[in-house]
């Protein structure tokens, strides 16, 4: 559905989008990730051009936004970071326009805007100016002008700023309903929500693309087999003795927790899964094995590795391509 290849954005000497690509396939929902200033919205403003480029190509459906702008945006519904509202309209006349300038046509144009209206719960406020409306509602009102129309192709900027916990519910169900029949593209600074509801991650940091994956792959090639957290009923001499007769072990963190228990964190060599290895060696030896889990990363601790900058990201983003190639 879209090509972004070798894009680049400067504004002066600032680069704000280097040399950037990738590609979105057909029904599924996509999450943006990146720190603020790592050029999220500007690669958001181009793909639906509003921006131009310094450098680079956007094809949405085949079709390239700078050179065939009009095909190309016939294909995407767009809501901004900040949703551009006339505030002097109600809900009703806004839309209306809206529709007008998408070129809706007149007998399918009324019906449209009711199941927009519908979908973002906005009846209860149609007849009212948006310069009335809370923050949320007029948020409302920008997502059913991006989904006026029912492009293919839907971009939302932090769709869910300023809504209380259950409108942010309502509009993730929305969100889930929209994919059904369109590829939907956005962004947030929530992590829990790109977890909760997309099928795909791409993080950018410093202008370019540093990971591109499902969140389960994320994890998974960030953790990898070789982290596992034990809680022994036992001393920490005595985890101690019996960890360093294993030769398969690279290294081991301990946390002492004053108790009867001990936590250790075992690093494997190779990669290896030791899992079932110490659940057999501390059995043996008869001492109290209380948990036994792989210390797998979370989405924001992979988030903060890919973005924090120099060379603790640098080695993040090696091990990633080396999951990878190895996958």
């Amino acid at each position: 559905m879209i090509e972004v290849k070798n894009l680049t954005k400067c504004y002066g000497k600032h680069l704000a989008v280097d040399d950037l690509s990738f590609t979105v396939e057909e029904g599924q929902i996509y999450g943006f990730l990146g720190p603020n200033g790592a050029g999220k919205s500007t690669t958001m403003n181009i793909m639906t051009g509003y921006l131009g480029a310094t450098k680079g190509e956007v094809l949405i459906n085949g079709h390239d936004i700078l050179k065939e702008p009009e095909e190309a945006k016939r294909c995407i519904g767009y809501l901004p970071e900040q949703p551009p509202l006339y505030m002097e309209m109600t809900v009703s006349e806004y839309l209306g326009f809206a529709a007008e300038l998408k070129k809706i046509s007149k007998e399918k144009r009324k019906a449209q805007i009711e199941k927009v209206m519908e979908l973002t719960k906005l009846n209860p406020v149609k007849d009212r100016l948006i310069h009335n409306l809370s923050k949320g509602y007029k948020q409302r009102v920008g997502l059913a002008q991006a989904i006026l129309g029912f492009p293919q192709i839907i971009i939302l900027d932090e769709p869910t700023v300023g809504l209380d916990p259950k409108q942010i519910i309502e509009i993730r169900e929305l969100i889930r309903t929209l994919s059904k029949k369109h590829t939907v593209i956005l962004s947030s600074h929530i992590l829990a929500e790109i977890r909760e509801v997309c099928d795909h991650i791409m993080i950018i940091a410093g202008g370019h693309l540093v990971a591109s994956d499902t969140p389960e792959n994320l994890e998974n090639l960030m953790s990898g087999a070789s982290h596992v957290m034990l809680e022994v009923k036992a001393s920490k001499e005595e985890i101690e003795k019996m960890l360093d007769s294993m030769s398969d072990i690279q290294s081991v963190q301990y946390e002492e927790t004053g108790e009867e228990t001990n936590v250790a964190y075992v690093e494997s060599k190779d990669g290896k899964d030791l899992r079932e290895k110490l659940f057999y060696a501390f059995a043996d030896a008869r001492i109290p094995l209380l948990t036994l889990k792989l210390n797998k990363s979370s989405l924001e601790d992979i988030f903060l590795e890919l973005t924090q900058g120099g060379k603790e990201q640098k080695e993040a983003e090696q091990k990633l391509a080396g999951k990878e190639e190895e996958k």
